[in-house]
């Protein structure tokens, strides 16, 4: 458990981000955090790389709409602090943090307050022992730096922790996930670190978070992106969609646009994309130019709208064609049949739940 958030075992996979304010900046980093609770975040990580930030994070977490995660690195007095400030989670490795009597002072304040931890490996901050002994930053060392932080944590009979593996490199990270998934039945915290800027960073993420996803390896994510945190909650989504692993808000199925499209389907797009960010009730709208494979893909939609001829479209409402619709009127009439059908779909998901209880 991350404070109310459970991760691991039947839990659905939980979109976590960190925060890149300064964490003694109390109000710009609750601002931010609720930002990226709005876009869906379950948790959120925040460092804590002195002492002023520990006492920052007590109102931190006090405001915060979801569980904070306290980043800490080597002083072990950061990982007390945050305990008592009412962090979730401590992101910590244990062996890093000096003798034996501070790694159980730390896993006490986290026992007595309540906190789980993470384990975080990084292919760019390996011990030097494990550098020595394999010449390089490798999947077999950063497992092996695992498994040794895990002993030392079940050896003081702590086992509320979840542990990741990370590396920047796709093939690097993907094969000691694979590893560490076959050494051990911990929570794993998925995530390629420093993947790079909106663009590249997305692709890399994707392609390395979801293949490990595809094989069933990963109880929690973080993609890593020099942009906003936001932008990291919203691929994070974007990717546990895509595999049909998790969905929240509108999944548009929309196609690249050819010299068939009746209307302009890339702005069309864009515009409902940015129209349709505070809808959190998943469903599926399909935006295709022309009939070629509009009806087709309209079938499988909530919503859906195919281009046609002399200005119009037709609208398909729960995969039955409904009615024709001008283009100049499209993008207003789709944002209320989605409001219109996200709500029947909430009252329709309130009624289930209702009988099931």
């Amino acid at each position: 458990m991350v404070g109310s958030v459970p991760v691991g075992g039947d839990a659905p996979i939980t979109v976590q981000t960190m925060t890149n304010t300064l964490t003694t900046d109390v109000a710009a980093t609750i601002a931010q955090i609720q930002a990226c609770a709005d876009a869906g975040a379950d948790i959120v990580r925040v460092s804590v790389p002195d002492e002023a930030s520990s006492k920052a994070l007590k109102e931190i977490v006090r405001e915060s709409p979801v569980p904070i995660v306290a980043d800490i690195h080597f002083h072990y007095k950061r990982g007390i602090e945050a305990a008592e400030a009412g962090a979730a989670c401590l992101r910590i490795n244990p062996g890093n943090i000096g003798s034996q009597e501070r790694v159980r002072e730390v896993i006490k304040a986290a026992r007595d307050f309540g906190c789980s931890m993470r384990i975080g490996v990084n292919a760019g901050s390996l011990e030097k022992h494990l550098l020595d002994k394999y010449g390089e930053p490798c999947p077999d060392a950063m497992v092996e730096s695992g498994l040794e932080h895990i002993k030392i944590l079940q050896d003081n009979n702590f086992n509320e922790f979840k542990i990741s593996v990370k590396a920047s490199d796709v093939f690097m990270a993907a094969a000691a996930y694979q590893a560490l998934a076959e050494a051990t039945d911990a929570p794993i915290h998925l995530g390629i670190t420093e993947a790079g800027g909106l663009m590249s960073g997305t692709i890399k993420s994707a392609i390395g978070l979801g293949n490990l996803l595809w094989m069933g390896i990963g109880d929690t994510i973080r993609v890593s992106l020099s942009a906003d945190p936001v932008e990291e909650v919203k691929v994070g989504y974007d990717i546990l969609k895509s595999l049909g692993l998790r969905h929240r808000g509108v999944n548009i199925i929309s196609c690249p646009s050819c010299a068939r499209q009746g209307f302009d389907v890339i702005k069309t797009v864009e515009t409902l994309e940015r129209r349709l960010e505070h809808i959190k009730t998943p469903m599926s709208l399909s935006i295709i130019g022309c009939v070629v494979n509009g009806p087709g893909e309209a079938l499988m939609t909530d919503v859906g709208f195919t281009g046609g001829g002399n200005g119009a479209g037709m609208v398909y409402l729960a995969g039955q064609q409904s009615h024709k619709l001008s283009n100049d009127e499209m993008v207003e009439h789709i944002v209320s049949q989605v409001e219109t059908r996200a709500a029947q779909l909430e009252l329709e998901t309130a009624a289930a739940e209702t009988l099931a209880g």
